[in-house]
């Protein structure tokens, strides 16, 4: 069932334990700061105001004890537009207690291969993602019984090293 962005935007404040999200593209620029891609591809420095409504979101959770973390499953060598995902949303949201994961499937089979990007919430609510090619953000969809989520976060979670260690070896490369 479709969910409205107000109805998934709420999830973020509502959840009580835990939001994880599996990503499995390169390319998001069809649905993001476009002003700030630009600037990343540029060499322009960070602003230091980059990000900063879903920094706030993530440090109203994390100070309250709640986990927000996610897998990016990626393969080198890295797209500009991961470079500037990476680097500049990864390693900012850091900073506000978000944890990021790498399933970097370069060398090795992908074990969630045909994943969907999704949000999962107190592994009960998910909510799956839809992009068109550029990865413009097509919509959003309510899934039913979170088991099958579950098997596929823990998998992509098996997989995947933490963000900080994979970036010094390949954040450059």
């Amino acid at each position: 069932m479709t969910i409205s962005p107000d109805a998934f935007g709420a999830l973020f404040d509502s959840f009580q334990r835990e939001a994880f999200r599996l990503e499995t593209l390169d390319d998001y620029s069809g649905s993001g700061n476009f002003d700030a891609y630009r600037a990343f591809l540029a060499g322009q420095p960070q602003p230091q105001d980059y990000n900063a409504p879903w920094l706030a979101q993530v440090r109203r959770n994390t100070s309250a004890g709640r986990r927000m973390y996610r897998v990016h499953v990626l393969s080198r060598p890295l797209t500009p537009y991961l470079l500037f995902e990476l680097g500049w949303g990864y390693r900012k949201n850091a900073t506000a207690g978000e944890e990021f994961f790498i399933l970097d499937v370069t060398d090795h089979p992908n074990p969630v291969a045909d994943a969907p990007d999704f949000w999962m919430f107190d592994e009960s609510s998910v909510v799956s993602m839809a992009y068109a090619d550029g990865g413009v953000f097509t919509g959003a969809e309510e899934e039913p019984g979170p088991e099958k989520w579950i098997a596929l976060r823990d998998t992509a979670l098996s997989h995947a090293e933490p963000f900080d260690s994979w970036w010094e070896r390949h954040g450059s490369a």
